[in-house]
């Protein structure tokens, strides 16, 4: 006898509610504590990552939990040469204000979670990613918004830091050369919290009016 399928959940307004500002609040988050993070929530947030849609099911993310200190210690210098570097692209006012943000929290952070794109995986059979590769990067993306909004379900905050050499840190970590960086992420209390991004807030960017985004063909 074959079992009935589990009936889906009906979302009420409340969630609908809920939901919003859920996206609302999630951040980029730059200030930790240094609280430590349980370790199985940790597990638990990389799991429902896991739930994130993926071209073909091929499921490519890889994470790489970085706990040892000597690796991190390189991972804040690389940061440190490529933010040094970035400075020489901007000019005037907004090089005064670029010098003046606090661009990741790797000093803080008491979790630093490295996600990969594992390329050389057979999972998905090339369903989907035939005509476009960068899919299985896509795939990633998800699984790390996913993550995001379930750290902060859980009252912690992430930040991603992208001022880095992706290749320079794959090799920092030892993982396998068809392993591609996607995200490196602090994971944390937040220090404070804000339904604002901080770049707003300090004049780096404002919203993209609605407008400007949604358009009709």
């Amino acid at each position: 006898m074959i079992a009935a399928p589990p009936k889906p959940p009906q979302f009420d307004s409340h969630f609908h509610q809920c939901f919003e500002q859920l996206l609302l609040w999630r951040r980029d988050v730059r200030h930790f504590r240094r609280d430590p993070v349980d370790e199985g929530l940790i597990e638990r947030l990389v799991a429902m990552a896991c739930l994130a849609p993926s071209v073909g099911n091929s499921q490519p993310w890889r994470f790489v939990r970085v706990t040892e200190a000597d690796r991190r210690v390189a991972v804040r210098a690389n940061f440190a040469a490529c933010n040094s570097e970035a400075l020489h692209d901007y000019h005037g006012e907004r090089a005064r204000l670029y010098a003046s943000l606090k661009l990741a929290g790797l000093d803080d952070a008491p979790e630093h979670l490295a996600v990969f794109c594992d390329h050389g995986a057979a999972t998905g059979h090339g369903l989907g990613s035939r005509t476009m590769p960068e899919t299985k990067n896509f795939s990633v993306v998800a699984a790390v918004y996913t993550l995001w909004l379930a750290a902060r379900v859980h009252g912690l905050g992430v930040g991603w830091v992208s001022i880095l050499d992706p290749e320079q840190v794959r090799v920092i970590l030892d993982v396998p050369q068809d392993w591609s960086l996607v995200a490196y992420l602090c994971i944390g209390k937040p220090v404070e919290e804000s339904d604002e991004p901080e770049l707003v807030r300090l004049g780096w960017q404002e919203r993209e009016a609605f407008e400007n985004v949604l358009f009709r063909r």
